[in-house]
């Protein structure tokens, strides 16, 4: 643990699971963008402190600097030890099953072996076959308003369950290859899985996710199909550059849960911000093409991952002025990067018309730098038809409690609502 690291006034380490971190995280890390040097926290299951790197230009430059590692493994000697591991392994995870979710996990690798990785999945990502699924996005989209009013409940609907998760889940498995009977289990593990990590409960989930995964790529030998499964099998069985058969199922599970459970949030994040912001919906619902550049702006201020992974430091160093010694744990704080005013004036703020027209983005939301998600065009994709069609069809869509009501998840450096419910007018 570096000796720098600025502790403010009173000395104390932040605490991860401080309410207020929930409630108000932005209010957090305006007091956090202050100091000059990374800020220690205590994290959950974690023996040592944790650092936070809050301020946009110092979030950049760690995400882009390569001597941040994501698996301690990858720096020489083995006195670092691998955070994530030791959490997992105390939820309750056997050291052969924590390898899917961190030694196999493209989200956890370094250097060639990350490049391999992403290499076989960045195919299945490109602009042009995300552009390709807009079609069959807009269709579920529909599909699913239509049925809204069928779920309700004395009029109230809760529109995480009916409507933000299955539409990515749908669209993540489509695209993967999960069967249609399959999908809505894939999504309840998601969410059993982040609810066991949140609260320390058992991680029971993963065995059916990975003996589900591993019967998917059976299938898919036995039957090829046009889908990213099938990708990888050919990948995995004909390339030179092959990915193992741990790798294989770990990618796919990492597709899945990482593919529907991010966006999820940022429709629900999204939409309740905008029901909030009554003038901004209103320029939305009267100009839907202004859709991706308010998925940009929500992405922005109401991102449900307000931190990347856990980074190590391979050495010591200093980036931006910043103290790092060999080993310290190193959380870059993209909510609070995103919300820094020497880059976004009145950055709490919501502007729909902040960021240019295009596809460019000034926000880091998505990450920056090797680990920028692979998903994040689809991801904006979902938002965009989610939020324009959901208020062109229920312009009268409100909140269906008070305010105060509405509960988040107690997940560190996330920001996520356990419902949404709404009445659709």
């Amino acid at each position: 643990m570096t000796a720098t690291a600025d502790t403010g006034a009173s000395g104390a380490a932040v605490d991860l699971t401080d309410p207020r971190l929930q409630s108000d995280p932005h209010a957090v890390f305006a007091e956090l963008h202050r100091r000059e040097q990374p800020v220690p926290a205590s994290f959950p299951g974690v023996e040592q402190p944790v650092l936070l790197v809050t301020r946009y230009e110092d979030v950049r430059a760690v995400l882009s600097d390569r001597r941040f590692v994501n698996n301690p493994a990858s720096i020489a000697g083995d006195d670092v030890e691998n955070v994530r591991i030791k959490r997992l392994m105390d939820l309750g995870l056997t050291r052969d099953q924590a390898r899917y979710l961190v030694d196999a996990s493209i989200l956890d690798m370094d250097g060639d072996d990350h490049t391999r990785m992403r290499k076989h999945v960045s195919r299945t990502f490109t602009v042009k076959r995300v552009n390709a699924l807009r079609p069959r996005v807009e269709e579920i989209t529909e599909r699913l308003l239509d049925e809204l009013p069928g779920h309700a409940e004395d009029g109230v609907v809760d529109l995480s369950r009916h409507f933000a998760y299955p539409l990515p889940i749908t669209v993540i498995c489509e695209l993967v290859g999960v069967p249609e009977d399959q999908r809505m289990q894939w999504g309840d593990w998601g969410r059993r899985l982040i609810a066991a990590a949140a609260t320390g409960g058992q991680l029971d989930a993963l065995e059916g996710i990975v003996a589900t995964t591993r019967e998917l790529i059976d299938e898919r030998r036995r039957t090829p199909a046009d889908d990213l499964i099938t990708a990888l099998i050919r990948t995995h069985d004909e390339d030179g550059d092959r990915l193992s058969d741990i790798e294989l199922v770990s990618i796919v599970l990492t597709l899945i849960l990482a593919g529907h459970e991010t966006t999820a949030h940022l429709i629900t994040n999204g939409t309740l911000a905008l029901l909030d912001h009554p003038d901004q919906l209103r320029l939305l619902q009267e100009d839907p093409d202004l859709g991706p550049r308010a998925t940009h702006e929500l992405m922005r201020r109401y991102g449900p991952v307000q931190a990347t992974r856990m980074r190590y430091a391979s050495e010591d160093m200093e980036v931006n002025g910043m103290r790092f010694e060999r080993g310290d744990v190193v959380f870059g704080v993209l909510g609070g990067a995103n919300t820094d005013p020497d880059v976004f004036p009145e950055p709490d703020r919501l502007d729909l018309t902040r960021e240019p027209a295009g596809r460019r983005e000034s926000h880091v939301g998505f990450g920056h730098g090797l680990h920028y998600c692979l998903g994040a065009a689809l991801a904006r994709q979902e938002g965009e038809v989610a939020f324009t069609r959901l208020f062109e069809r229920y312009p009268d869509l409100s909140l269906a409690v008070g305010r105060e009501e509405l509960e988040r998840e107690p997940f560190p450096l996330f920001w996520r609502l356990k419902a949404l419910p709404v009445r659709l007018g």
